[in-house]
């Protein structure tokens, strides 16, 4: 089965308020956002974020240009669902985000739970790169993923657990560290999972949006 059929499949089964990831209230990543001190019309792109309310609560506090990608089509639509008329006002991409064409340069990139699941070295690197070619210089990465000690298997898949070094390796020079934050985030189904937030600031002004 491939990636997108499998997260197809998660997301025809569950409601999204189901699955392990989801959150009601992003409280953590509401406030590494908040201390990245965005103007309102600054891009965002929250990444696999079709179970996410995150997009919901920046919209109420004022954020103008939000982008939502999610490889399944299932997950979008079931947030645009959630939305109503407030998803016309939001960009939506379906796609695989080691794959994805940025239409435009973000000044914060979000991702929770997205680049654990890529185990291969090569889906690593193909990461970073679309990483690369879609920050502003100065643009911000908050960037969670399950800890070390946390868990090992996600969703009947392998993810891989970092702290502040093994992740600060796999995104490479470009990306200073500005904090790490630990999480205990409870499942619907009251199962502890530990996850490290990272925020890190992207400073290599010599490569241009392309």
């Amino acid at each position: 089965m491939s990636n997108k059929d499998h997260w197809e499949n998660i997301y025809k089964d569950k409601l999204s308020h189901d699955v392990s990831w989801y959150q009601k209230e992003p409280l953590l990543s509401l406030e590494l956002i908040n201390n990245s001190k965005l103007s309102p019309d600054d891009a965002i792109l929250d990444v696999g974020g079709g179970a996410s309310v995150l997009v919901d609560l920046l919209q109420e506090k004022g954020f103008i240009n939000l982008s939502v990608l999610d490889i399944s089509n299932n997950a979008l639509l079931s947030a645009k669902k959630r939305l109503g008329n407030r998803a016309d006002k939001i960009n939506w991409y379906e796609a695989d985000i080691t794959q994805f064409n940025n239409p435009q340069p973000f000044s914060l990139w979000h991702d929770r739970a997205v680049f654990h699941f890529l185990t291969h070295k090569q889906e690593r690197e193909k990461y970073v790169d679309v990483l690369n070619k879609s920050l502003k210089p100065g643009g911000h990465l908050i960037i969670a993923a399950f800890a070390v000690g946390g868990p090992e298997k996600c969703s009947g898949l392998d993810i891989v657990q970092y702290d502040e070094d093994k992740m600060s390796a796999a995104l490479g020079n470009n990306f200073k560290l500005l904090e790490s934050r630990n999480e205990i985030h409870v499942t619907p189904t009251n199962i502890e999972q530990r996850f490290t937030y990272f925020h890190y600031i992207y400073h290599n002004s010599s490569l241009l949006f392309r």
